[in-house]
């Protein structure tokens, strides 16, 4: 039996299958199906980052509770130094800067996937090393999170990565960031939706046939290893703001997965300053119907220019209902709502117009519900909207409505030189297996 100064996770459809750190990061999943959550909180305070500025440094004491008695404990340091080398500004737009956003669009594929991709990379190489069979890492994405996992996990030696996503329905430039790696990274596009590729990556953790001829791990935001980092600038953003303004900050989230919210969610348990926790979804609405309803009714999800929010039911569901069964409890700890494509475009134009901001269609959707707030509500708070993706990422979407060219950033430049490879499949478990063997 665990000491209690170790941390130990427990599926959330059965508490008494638990793992430790590393094991559930190399897991991925619950031998059940269910996803690995915290058997216990931590409390941390404003205070217990004193002096800490970076968001290498913040994620440290932020993950640190969590790790404790790992193996991986006395490697934290070195990894979360080695994952965030790069900046997550948080930077003022309104005049009166009540209206920030949270840039987490700097890093190697210019989208936050990039934060939790790269802290996983750093903690798998390091737990991988001297083993004797390859880990197989299976993604599904719905844009953004393929590309990031590729880029953290391309040339890890040991590692192998599928990246699943749904034929046509990602941006150009995301496809293109998808399969053009090549080496360990192998890029499959599948002949159905996001949820389809969500559902083949579930179904292969549990074939016999796959477990026995090799190891699997995830890199979806099911995975913990994706959570806990991207609590870490929810962190370092809401003690930003605390030091400033001895005011808490409130978010407004682009959903889809609710991997991003669920994390800002865990944050704000641990005892940081944040206080609304807004979810902006497209519309893919079952997670809005859901806090309106109180019925969970998943359902196929619908293309929209926010592709990667295109998903009808999101998994990381059961972790948000796994911490706040009680829907009325939920409605008091966040509130949710949905923005169709339109209003998605005509927020694009005005936020330009007004602010001078180029919003990808993901940060668009974040933007228009926080217009939708009472104005009372903005004018006393300290509010943050979350910027998920560079527009660049969505040139074909966001030229037309501002008429004039994005300017792509330089790691994105890098991408598009380079050649492109990728499988058809049936959005079947058999086709994949037969991809994998």
């Amino acid at each position: 039996m665990a000491t209690p100064s170790v941390m130990q996770f427990a599926s959330t459809r059965n508490p008494e299958l638990t793992a430790g750190f590393s094991e559930a990061l190399v897991r991925g999943i619950a031998p059940d199906g269910g996803l690995y959550v915290p058997m216990r909180w931590p409390t941390l305070s404003p205070e217990s980052f004193d002096g800490q500025t970076s968001l290498a440094s913040i994620a440290r004491t932020l993950i640190a509770p969590f790790v404790a008695g790992d193996r991986l404990e006395s490697e934290l340091g070195a990894i979360t130094s080695e994952a965030f080398d790069f900046p997550a500004p948080l930077v003022p737009v309104s005049a009166d800067q009540r209206l920030s956003v949270l840039e987490l669009v700097h890093g190697p594929t210019a989208a936050f996937k990039d934060f939790g991709a790269r802290f996983l990379a750093a903690c798998l190489t390091r737990l991988r090393a001297g083993a004797e069979r390859p880990l197989q890492i299976l993604v599904a994405t719905s844009g953004d999170t393929g590309g990031a996992v590729a880029a953290a996990f391309h040339n890890r030696p040991g590692i192998g990565v599928s990246v699943l996503f749904p034929k046509g329905l990602v941006s150009p430039t995301q496809e293109r960031q998808l399969t053009c790696w090549g080496g360990n990274v192998r890029a499959f596009s599948v002949r159905g939706t996001f949820d389809d590729c969500q559902r083949m990556v579930k179904e292969a953790f549990a074939d016999p046939e796959l477990r026995q001829r090799m190891e699997l791990s995830s890199a979806n935001s099911i995975n913990l290893g994706r959570l806990l980092p991207q609590a870490s600038y929810y962190a370092a953003s809401s003690l930003a703001v605390w030091r400033e303004h001895g005011e808490p900050a409130s978010y407004i989230v682009p959903s889809g997965n609710l991997g991003n919210v669920v994390a800002c969610i865990w944050a704000r348990k641990i005892g940081l300053p944040i206080a609304n926790i807004v979810l902006a979804h497209n519309a893919n609405r079952t997670v809005p119907d859901y806090f309106e309803s109180g019925e969970w009714k998943p359902r196929a999800s619908v293309a929209t220019l926010a592709s990667a929010m295109d998903v009808g039911n999101p998994s990381n569901m059961e972790r948000l209902r796994s911490l706040i069964p009680d829907v009325e409890a939920l409605r008091a700890a966040a509130s949710a709502y949905s923005v169709t494509d339109e209003e998605i475009r005509a927020r694009i134009r005005t936020d330009f117009e007004r602010y001078g901001r180029v919003w990808c269609p993901h940060t668009a959707v974040a933007a228009e519900v926080y217009e939708r707030l009472d104005p009372e509500v903005r004018r006393k708070g300290r509010w943050i909207v979350v910027g998920t993706a560079h527009a660049a990422k969505f040139r074909e979407v966001v030229e037309p409505l501002i008429g004039r060219e994005v300017a792509v950033p330089e790691t994105l430049a890098r991408l598009f030189a380079r050649p492109t490879e990728c499988v058809e499949i049936a959005a079947e478990l058999g086709a994949l297996r037969s991809a994998l063997i």
